[in-house]
């Protein structure tokens, strides 16, 4: 089975221009196939200031109402998926932009109201692995903007780790997929502080007990979860650490590893 990467960046290197313009140079010498996921950022919160349109996050997630939506829209499917895609193009890597709604990738709903209205923000459904994989097999690199839409009209904005992680699962009945969640720290930290704390490996019975232990602070449980969830539906292999260094997290050379169990 052919091999597949997913890797997804976050706002700390979508952010800084030398950071993404290097990650992006790395990033087109991977031979594998690969689909990159991208957040982001603080341009959108910055473009809605400028509009003097309020921006409300809760726990670090945006509400999204009507007119914050057409911001996140035009900045993470227009200027950052196509400034990443040019970037690509100058290093020699044919990469495709798209969208949720681009060829019905990725289907979502809005959420359910709950104690917090999110606004437009999506839950994914079902995610297009046939025509994913045609864009793969043509020889594109795919760049994934956290943008879905529910097939009635209506975009949506939806959590890019999570997009990563649908894709990801998705993916893994037709290629031997391995996760890459880049980002500002080395890996899974025994001290927070501390990036040469790296724990190399978790499996699910280290996990609980380093949870247990309160040893994993609560801002990485959310993504270990979808790390273990991956795991649990198919993904060979979760890789989390500093996005700068994808050539040795691919490699197992850096950052933290999520594997099975092993029966």
């Amino acid at each position: 089975m052919k091999k597949l990467l997913v890797i997804k960046i976050g706002g700390n290197i979508i952010d800084d221009d030398n950071k993404l313009s290097s990650f992006l140079a790395e990033f087109a010498t991977v031979a594998e196939k690969k689909i990159l996921v991208h957040g982001g950022g603080k341009l959108a919160t910055k473009l809605a200031g400028k509009m003097g349109i309020e921006q409300q996050m809760v726990d670090g997630r945006r509400i999204t109402d009507a007119e914050t939506l057409k911001i996140v829209t035009m900045v993470y499917a227009g200027y950052i998926n196509k400034n990443i895609v040019a970037s690509l193009q100058k290093n020699g890597c044919n990469a495709i932009g798209i969208t949720g709604a681009d060829g019905n990738a990725i289907q979502a709903h809005k959420r359910l109201k709950g104690q917090i209205d999110y606004g437009f923000a999506g839950d994914i459904d079902a995610v297009n692995t046939s025509l994913i994989k045609g864009l793969l097999e043509q020889g594109n690199d795919v760049v994934v903007a956290p943008i879905t839409h529910d097939k009635n009209g209506q975009l949506l904005n939806t959590n890019a780790d999570t997009i990563a992680q649908e894709i990801a699962t998705a993916m893994s009945g037709l290629y031997d997929v391995s996760l890459v969640y880049g980002f500002e720290k080395a890996g899974v930290l025994m001290d927070a502080e501390r990036d040469e704390t790296v724990i190399p490996q978790i499996d699910p019975a280290n996990y609980a007990e380093l949870k247990k232990e309160n040893v994993i602070f609560a801002g990485m449980i959310p993504k270990l979860d979808n790390a273990f969830a991956a795991i649990d539906k198919g993904v060979k292999k979760v890789i989390i650490g500093k996005a700068e260094q994808l050539g040795a997290l691919i490699e197992g050379k850096s950052g933290t590893t999520i594997v099975r169990r092993e029966t």
